[in-house]
């Protein structure tokens, strides 16, 4: 009966059911029988290890030690029978295998589950034959058995990713870098899930046995299933109560990126910078007001026609000078009263101290030579100080301290010889790689180039010097991490990754169509795994250096962009040495191997080489030089200022008379009076030990002269514009004009003698010690001027009036008539320049002019740049001057900061540990994870990497999972990894508790294990190269004291560069100590740098400026008002023009490009000390004219004391600044030349022109009460009251 078809369809159907059924049954049988079980022959590639054997049947149960061994490694696998496809020798091999991944990616929990999930599956999985097939065997003629040689590991795409993005943020904390980095043959941002496993398999990676070719599929195919096992993400807890992994290892599970607070916009009105319209509007406010006062004056003076003395002059006024002053004395105020008291009692003790000082010549002189000489003897204890730390940072410092407490605990940050060497090479070349596209590689990293370089750094290693007769070389001084066990210096240079060798550097495998592994291969493989102990490649060259530590191409490459370190333009190779505190014996080693290695380089020659260089000590050599070098420059500015002295003060009358009327005599006494001064401050201050300065002997001798010239000039002019009363003797008669001039005299001295001595209260040491110096030195300079020269000029008087010559004073002129005349100098200001400068259209040309200089110099004060550029303190033919541009142009990477966590911390309690680890389980909020966020915005921050943390690696290292951490069993001795003896047992038990962090005893335990423990192939986490300086151990080694957390800074160009960095690091460093309580505590977080103790003082120099330029101000306010009888507003006008030339003094070092630091902050000390000689002379002689206007007493004394001062400070300094222009410094020419010129021209012009026709505007009235005074105590003789009191005629 035929089949309808309808049951032709029905029979069809159950038919396909039946197969489907059968295959799938077959596929269940299938899927349960193996691809290998056990370890046959050995490999033909890796000969020391072993092929697996094939085997097709069911897998086997194991026995007891292999379960261990199993639960040990692949806990997913233990259920039923524990049956696998691997025996007890596979399990021991793939412990072997897997011990450097599990140091570095065990950090995270879910990562290593993956990582173990795809070798566990691989290795022992009883459903093998799904994802596993087979495809390539040998035979093994001794066992007579079939090896394994080639197989497809099929894997899905899910697993694949999943497991990549678990472990794509690992961190290594002793090389900073990704984990993937050291596992995935290229840098971990050129690793992904697939190349990654492919690494893993490639039988050229010099541990893979044989072929593994990884299929990925997320389907199956060819009747194969692809592995797609359960995977955990690095923000999941794992199922054995692992917990997530932390921040710094899952970027996920730190939430968004920080986002760094954005920067201030720039202050602007109307998209102009505000101070500069603020100024703008300001001054033409100022200008409005101003030329509107001056109309209305002028119109209401055109309707009285009085001048402001009206009353005075009047004789039928109460307070007329004509008036008799009996009957005028009950209008006189009590502060006037008081001040003429002050004053007459200042020109009495003057006056007969002048008289005693030319009575009694000899007798001075003899007693201050004495006292000279007593105060010159301290110069024997003089010590000069060129540390620049001593020069830079007060011992009180935070800074200062801190880098006292690091050098204390941790000893004193390494000394640094390096080169930059670059090459004139213009070609680049391609290297043909076999597994992916060519490689462009840079002229420097020919391998004819290395070689040349390889010989250079030999010779640097073998040069020899002496010192003290004894033979010192680099491995005499040199840091050895791993000494004793391994007594390589460290150098960190590209060479490094070939061991400094040059058979390794020539290592070659290739054959006649590609080369399959040369230095090429090994430097890209070196550049992204540093701390990788086998290249993995044919050679099996280790990338870490012979030293024992990583070299990281960021240090040792310069002139690339990102990570293309192929790219390099610049090799960088550093030498570092030791330093010492103590041991100046050991220091005298290292300076001298460093002489040796300078002079070495600077006779090196080499064409195909570029090198710049420097040396520890370079920079300080090189200061000295300069010092030494500008003594010349220094000498002949000063000869100039000599010789003009020695001729101006000279008042010649007429040819005949030139050597009898010169002063060169008396003016060379002078100068060796000023001189003597300085000697006297440096001989006292150096018997109390105070350390000297360049800066003070640089910059002192120059103040002192500015201010004692001056003193000269006004002393030697006034007694030769006097005439002789009658019956008065030459001692009463420069008696009456010391009581005239001394003064003044006074009045600048000691105001500049307060403001220093204030000035003395800065941080800064440079600061403070010339303001010591500097008081000290004027103050004995006008003790010295009113006493031994005053004595010095009535001898030279008497000689002059005995018609002798000056120095050849044996000889005598034969007596003349001559005519007493003014000095031409003195005629031009009295008859020219005084009434010029005060004629009524020039008076508010000048206001308006000084106004509008005044209101530039605010608005540009604040763009002043702080800092000071390192190649500004180098001679202009330097070596040091392209070695610090090439840093600059050519390094990626800054100086490293250490946070420091100070002796009293508890790292034996979780809660303590958790403070500060960056791993799983610490605070979202810990050291480690907050410098980690902060690295993630370098470029606010500063900081560039993750830290190195010890405990990190600590945890790591004593895992029970890893061999790292092992003892004799018998003594208790630590075991190192690469020890093979079956008495050493781990540290601690594979229990849930032995795989927890240790704490008490045990953390203390094995903690001097690990710092004594050297890094190998089969454990490359031990710390004793990275961290053997990095914990203090104490109370013999029962509890951990003082530590540091290493991390990198940004490239550092610039001061505010510097100066940022520092600032951003000790903000991070107290929110650190803040989230780990240590606020109140006496301990807290700090960070350090070699570079944090110079730059400290940029941070605060705005303030510092402020307060030290204020205090000089307050007390020239102070000692003008006292010493000018109490004359208040002349104290507020002295105090308002030196203030203004102190703004114009930031103005012309912002046009001039002079940045703010310690130097030019000393010398704006010394502007005000300087301006006030411009100032106060003028102001007291304006006080004390009795003409009638505000106008003629301003001309008055712009005529008597503008001639001196101009003479005296103007020509004297002008002359020797602008020597200093030819000096072939660069400070001296920005900070001395530059400074000096501005200060001797910014006072002049406000001195001599801008004070006068201010006192003309609004200068104080007359006191009457001197007026009256100078009346009576003329009255009887020749002279007129308008002439009596400051007039030199």
């Amino acid at each position: 009966m035929p089949l309808s078809r309808s049951g032709l369809g029905f029979g069809w159907l159950a038919l396909q059911i039946i197969l489907v059924t059968l295959l799938s049954q077959t596929r269940r049988a299938q899927a349960q029988h193996c691809i290998w079980y056990g370890e046959c022959s050995n490999s033909t590639i890796l000969p020391e290890k072993k092929y697996n054997c094939n085997y097709t049947g069911p897998p086997k149960p194991l026995p007891k030690d292999g379960q261990d061994l199993l639960l040990e490694l692949c806990p997913g696998l233990v259920y039923g029978n524990q049956s696998v496809c691997c025996d007890t020798q596979q399990l021991k091999t793939l412990k072997g295998n897997i011990q450097l991944p599990l140091q570095y990616l065990s950090r995270c929990p879910a990562c290593f589950f993956n990582f173990m999930t795809l070798f566990c599956e691989l290795t022992c999985s009883p459903h093998q034959s799904q994802f596993l097939n087979a495809t390539e065997f040998s035979s093994d003629p001794v066992d007579n058995r079939t090896n394994v040689v080639k197989l497809s590991y099929y894997i899905s795409d899910m697993f694949a990713n999943a497991m990549y993005n678990a472990c794509k943020d690992v961190e290594a904390p002793s090389s900073n870098v990704k984990a993937l980095s050291l596992l995935c043959g290229k840098d971990a941002s050129q690793c992904t899930p697939t190349n990654w496993i492919q690494y893993m398999f490639d039988i050229n990676n010099g541990q893979v046995p044989f072929a593994i070719d990884p299929v990925f599929r997320d389907d199956p195919v060819s009747g194969m299933t692809p592995m797609d096992n359960q995977t955990f993400g690095c923000t999941e807890p794992l199922d054995d109560g692992s917990g997530p992994c932390s921040c710094q290892d899952c970027s996920k599970d730190c939430g968004p990126k920080p986002v760094p607070p954005p920067t201030p916009p720039p202050w602007t009105i109307l998209g102009l910078d505000a101070m500069n319209v603020i100024m703008w509007i300001s001054y033409m406010a100022f200008l409005f007001v101003f030329i509107t006062a001056l109309l209305g004056a002028w119109c209401y003076r055109k309707r009285t026609i009085t001048s402001e003395y009206g009353p005075i002059q009047d004789s039928n006024q109460p307070l007329s000078l004509n008036n008799d002053p009996i009957k005028s004395s009950s209008q006189v105020t009590c502060c006037e009263s008081l001040g003429e008291r002050f004053e007459n009692a200042l020109r009495y003790l003057f006056s007969r101290w002048g008289s005693f000082c030319v009575r009694q010549p000899l007798l001075v002189i003899m007693l201050s030579m004495v006292l000279v000489a007593a105060c010159s003897t301290g110069l024997m204890h003089m010590h000069v100080t060129t540390n620049p730390v001593d020069l830079w940072s007060a011992p009180r410092s935070e800074a200062r301290q801190e880098k006292d407490y690091f050098d204390q605990h941790f000893g004193p940050f390494f000394r640094t010889e390096q080169l930059i060497i670059t090459t004139p090479w213009t070609d680049w070349f391609s290297f043909v790689s076999t597994t992916g596209p060519d490689i462009l590689f840079a002229p420097i990293l020919n391998i004819s180039l290395l070689q040349q370089v390889l010989d250079l750094q030999t010779d640097i290693e073998n040069l020899e010097a002496d010192y003290k007769g004894q033979k010192v070389m680099l491995k005499d001084i040199c840091i050895s991490p791993l000494a004793p066990y391994n007594n390589n210096c460290t150098i960190l240079s590209v060479l490094n990754y070939f061991q400094n060798s040059h058979d390794v550097l020539n290592h070659t495998f290739a054959d006649e169509f590609y080369t399959y592994a040369d230095y090429h291969t090994h430097f890209m493989y070196c550049v992204s795994s540093p701390v990788a102990l086998d290249d993995m490649g044919h050679f099996h060259d280790p990338c870490m250096g012979t030293f024992g530590g990583p070299v990281f191409p960021w240090l040792v490459l310069g002139g690339y962009e990102g990570t293309a370190y192929n790219n390099a333009t610049a090799l960088v190779i550093t030498f570092p040495v030791n330093n010492y505190l103590n041991d100046t014996d050991k220091l005298g080693k290292a300076l001298a191997w460093e002489k040796e290695f300078i002079s070495f380089m600077k006779n090196y020659s080499n064409p195909n080489l570029t090198i710049s260089f420097s040396s520890e000590r370079s920079i300080e050599d090189e200061i000295d030089r300069e010092s030494n070098s500008d003594v010349a420059t220094i000498i002949i500015s000063y000869v100039i200022m000599f010789v003009y002295v020695s001729l101006a003060l000279g008042h010649i009358h007429s040819f005949r008379r030139l050597l009898v009327d010169s002063k060169i005599s008396l003016g060379i006494a002078g100068i060796l009076i000023v001189l003597s001064s300085v000697v006297c401050s440096l001989g006292i201050f150096s018997y109390a030990g105070v350390p000297l300065t360049l800066i003070v002997i640089e910059v002192i001798p120059f103040l002192v002269l500015a201010v004692g010239v001056d003193n000269i000039f006004i002393m030697v002019q006034a007694v030769q514009r006097d005439e002789r009363m009658q019956h008065e003797e030459l001692h009463q008669q420069i008696g009456r004009v010391l009581g005239d001039v001394a003064p003044s005299m006074l009045l600048s001295s000691i105001s500049e003698t307060v403001a220093f001595f204030l000035g003395s209260l800065s941080h800064m040491p440079a600061v403070k010690t010339f303001s010591f110096f500097a008081a000290l030195a004027i103050l004995i300079d006008f003790l010295l001027q009113i006493s031994c020269f005053v004595s010095l000029l009535g001898l030279d008087i008497k000689r002059q009036e005995r018609n002798r010559l000056d120095i050849l004073c044996c000889i005598k002129l034969p007596e003349g008539q001559e005519e007493k005349s003014e000095g031409a100098l003195f005629c031009f200001f009295k008859k020219v320049y005084a009434p010029f400068i005060l004629k009524e259209w020039v008076r508010p040309l000048v206001v308006a002019l000084f106004v509008g200089m005044l209101s530039f110099s605010i608005a540009v004060t604040d763009k002043v740049e702080i800092g000071l550029d390192q190649r500004l303190s180098m001679p202009d033919d330097s070596y040091v001057l392209d070695y610090l541009g090439n840093l600059t142009e050519y390094l990626h990477t800054g100086p490293p900061v250490y946070f420091v966590v100070p002796e009293g911390h508890d790292y034996r309690t979780s809660y303590g540990q958790n403070q500060v680890c960056g791993g799983v389980g610490c605070n979202n909020d810990s050291l480690v994870q907050q410098v980690y966020t902060a690295s993630l915005m370098s470029d606010y921050s500063k900081i560039s990497t993750t830290p190195s943390s010890w405990l990190d690696d600590y945890f790591d290292w004593v895992k029970p999972q890893s061999t790292c951490c092992r003892y004799y069993n018998a003594t208790g001795a630590f075991c190192n990894a690469s020890v093979v003896d079956p008495s050493c047992v781990r540290c601690r038990p594979m229990t849930p508790s032995g795989k927890q962090r240790p704490n008490g005893t045990d953390f203390m335990r094995f903690l001097p294990m690990f710092l004594s423990d050297n890094p190998n192939i089969k454990c490359g986490k031990g710390g004793h190269a990275a961290y053997s300086t990095a914990v203090v151990l104490k109370d013999n080694n029962t509890n951990v004291g003082a530590t540091y957390f290493m991390s990198y800074h940004t490239t550092l160009k610039t001061s505010s560069d510097y100066t940022d960095s520092m600032k951003m690091a000790r903000e991070l460093a107290y929110n650190i100590s803040v989230s780990m309580g240590l606020k109140n505590k006496t301990h807290f977080v700090f960070p350090y740098s070699v570079f944090y103790v110079f730059y400290e003082q940029y941070l605060s120099i705005a303030h510092d400026t402020a307060l030290n330029l204020c205090m000089s101000l307050v007390a020239i306010f102070v000692v003008t008002t006292v010493l000018l009888g109490f004359e208040l507003w002349s104290a507020v006008l002295v105090s308002l023009t030196i203030a203004m030339i102190l703004v114009n003094m930031f103005g012309v070092m912002w046009l001039w490009g002079i940045s703010l630091n310690a130097i030019s902050l000393v010398n704006l000390v010394m502007s005000c000390g300087i301006s006030v000689e411009f100032c106060s002379h003028i102001v007291r002689a304006f006080s004390i004219s009795t003409k009638s206007t505000r106008v003629e007493r301003a001309e008055e004394a712009l005529a008597h004391m503008g001639s001196s001062v101009f003479s005296g400070i103007t020509l004297t300094k002008f002359g020797g600044i602008l020597i200093l222009a030819l000096s072939k410094s660069q400070i001296f020419q920005v900070f001395y030349f530059r400074m000096y010129l501005a200060i001797v021209l910014l006072g002049a012009t406000h001195g001599l022109i801008f004070l006068p026709v201010l006192l003309s505007y609004a200068g104080p009235s007359v006191n009457k009460a001197k007026v009256m005074a100078a009346r009576s105590r003329f009255t009887g003789t020749e002279r007129r009251v308008t002439e009596a009191a400051f007039t030199f005629e």
